[in-house]
């Protein structure tokens, strides 16, 4: 069956989304068609608005809307801590836990030489450079506890410590997240209180250690 050719494109588009099967796709253009005007109109102009307002943070790479992210500009964060994240929902998890107010760095990934990313795909350069600049007491590497968010914080870790030797300085307190979280889970789907309990158990990297 063929539906007419504008309610089929919006299926077709929404099909696309991640975890949109075509049931559901269905299901929403639908709802869409039925409901009110004003509420497609919204909906069409909060998409357009992402697309042309919302950029990374200058800092962080978290999402903004502006020059800086909420988190960056705000003058009460620990400016002393930073916790390094593989995408910005990343963040938005440890926000709910209302157990962090440090900064952030987010490396848009994490290491996956199956998949064709390496340091060059990620933020990693951008992290070395802030660490070298600011000088931070402690890094939280808060990627996830999967093989590659594993082999990415030891590769942070590597990274990080050579750069602080060859300055002749201390290298920051480095930390993983850990306790609480499931291996092979993702951050972005765990609850607040978990990570409330990974932050707070949070153990020193050392050489050979994870």
């Amino acid at each position: 069956m063929q539906y007419a050719r504008p309610l089929q494109r919006l299926i077709t588009a929404l099909e696309r989304l991640p975890g949109i099967g075509p049931k559901s796709a269905q299901r929403l253009a639908f709802h869409l068609l039925r409901g009110e005007e004003h509420e497609a109109r919204d909906l069409a102009e909060a998409l357009l608005a992402v697309k042309e307002q919302v950029r990374p943070c200058a800092t962080c790479y978290n999402y903004s809307d502006g020059p800086e992210c909420p988190v960056c500009s705000d003058p009460t964060r620990e400016r002393g801590v930073i916790c390094v994240v593989e995408q910005p929902s990343d963040v938005m998890a440890l926000e709910r836990s209302g157990e962090y107010r440090g900064l952030y760095h987010v490396l848009q990934g994490r290491l996956s030489p199956m998949s064709g990313v390496g340091y060059g795909e990620l933020r990693f350069a951008e992290l070395l450079g802030r660490v070298a600049e600011t000088v931070p007491r402690e890094v939280i590497l808060a990627t996830s506890p999967t093989v590659e968010g594993d082999a990415t914080a030891i590769e942070l870790r590597r990274a990080i410590a050579e750069q602080a030797q060859d300055a002749g300085r201390e290298p920051p307190r480095l930390t993983r997240i850990a306790l609480g979280l499931p291996v092979g889970g993702d951050l972005d789907f765990t609850d607040g209180v978990t990570i409330a309990r990974a932050l707070r158990g949070r153990t020193v990297l050392t050489e050979g250690s994870l």
